[in-house]
């Protein structure tokens, strides 16, 4: 029984490791393709290198939200559905051309998960104090990305110029800087997507991992990220790099910028003054950041596809009753089929 526990609970964080590579690898690079900077396979090297060491060096400062605050004692039927859910949507708007938040897909899905245990099986309670604080980051770090980009993109005008120092090539290289930076906060933020819940599932049986089992895991996940890009990521990567707005030298900077330390604040700050990160939308922020860097060249909306972005903010709004959905229906099924696997 133990070995078919680790080997269901790494089957699908495989699964879902590579759905989040698919559709959020366009968070770190398409700043670098969008404005020229990299080509899509020097993009792609950049990112399964510094996700990786993002999931290694901080990657466990997040492992444990999703699996021990938003739904009381996950046990195995939990993760099975909650996963399986995640997984389908995130894989469907992936091949749609979506950039949807796999970690807004992950905890939706732990929660409708949660409900209907809590209906079928009558035992457990989602923490809607913790659901909150993650539902609230999900708002704040679009808007804190937006935000943060304008006031960078207004300096870099003011220091660069406009046109002069946009070919610079210290400019191109602090691009390259930025995505760097983004791909690792990422690797450090979204890993826990794919192993958050796989953590509390495995320590109701085994014991909680230690820190190093936890970065040997983060490893494994990484892997399956870095494949889910390489196969599957350029379909959201042309939404973000060129859909919603023309990217230049300067607003790739911006966004760039905003995106990677809105991304790091989220998962460092928190952790140094509560004990754990909050698994951000690296997706929200990455869009916000390139949206409030395009409002601050054009000096409004025009240089924005708003049918785009109004396509994409849709997405994100039926995220939530979907995966949550979904998650209640497999967790049904399972209750149905395999009774075995509820209950402690």
């Amino acid at each position: 029984m133990s070995d078919a526990i680790l080997a269901i609970g790494l089957a699908l964080s495989a699964c879902v490791a590579w759905s989040i590579g698919a559709n959020d690898m366009a968070n770190s690079t398409s700043i670098a393709v969008g404005s020229g900077v990299l080509k899509i396979r020097k993009a792609m090297l950049l990112f399964s290198v510094m996700l990786t060491l993002g999931a290694l060096l901080q990657g466990y400062m997040v492992m444990k939200t999703l699996g021990h605050g938003v739904v009381e004692n996950v046990d195995l039927a939990c993760a099975v559905s909650s996963s399986l859910a995640a997984f389908t949507w995130v894989t469907l708007a992936t091949l749609l051309g979506l950039p949807i938040s796999t970690t807004h897909s992950i905890t939706s899905a732990v929660v409708g998960v949660g409900l209907a245990r809590a209906a079928l099986v009558g035992y457990g309670r989602v923490n809607l104090g913790v659901f909150g604080t993650i539902v609230l980051s999900w708002v704040v770090s679009p808007l804190a990305a937006m935000g943060l980009a304008v006031p960078v993109y207004f300096l870099l005008e003011k220091v660069l110029g406009k046109h002069s120092g946009a070919q610079d090539r210290v400019v191109r290289l602090v691009v390259i800087a930025f995505s760097a930076f983004s791909a690792y906060s990422f690797g450090a933020n979204d890993v826990a997507n794919a192993s958050g819940v796989y953590v509390t599932t495995v320590s109701r049986y085994f014991g909680t991992p230690d820190v190093d089992t936890m970065r040997l895991l983060a490893l494994f996940s990484s892997i399956f990220i870095t494949l889910g890009g390489i196969t599957m990521g350029k379909k959201v990567l042309a939404t973000l790099a060129y859909r919603i707005t023309r990217l230049d030298i300067l607003t790739a900077v911006a966004a760039g910028f905003a995106n990677s330390f809105t991304v790091w604040i989220f998962t460092t700050i928190p952790y140094l003054l509560l004990g754990y990160g909050l698994p951000i939308s690296t997706t929200y922020a990455a869009a916000g950041s390139i949206i409030g860097a395009a409002v601050a060249r054009s000096r409004g909306l025009r240089g924005i596809s708003l049918r785009s972005v109004l396509i994409v903010i849709s997405a994100w709004m039926f995220t939530l009753p979907i995966t949550a959905s979904m998650g209640a229906a497999f967790y049904y099924l399972i209750y149905s089929l395999t009774p075995s696997l509820l209950g402690a």
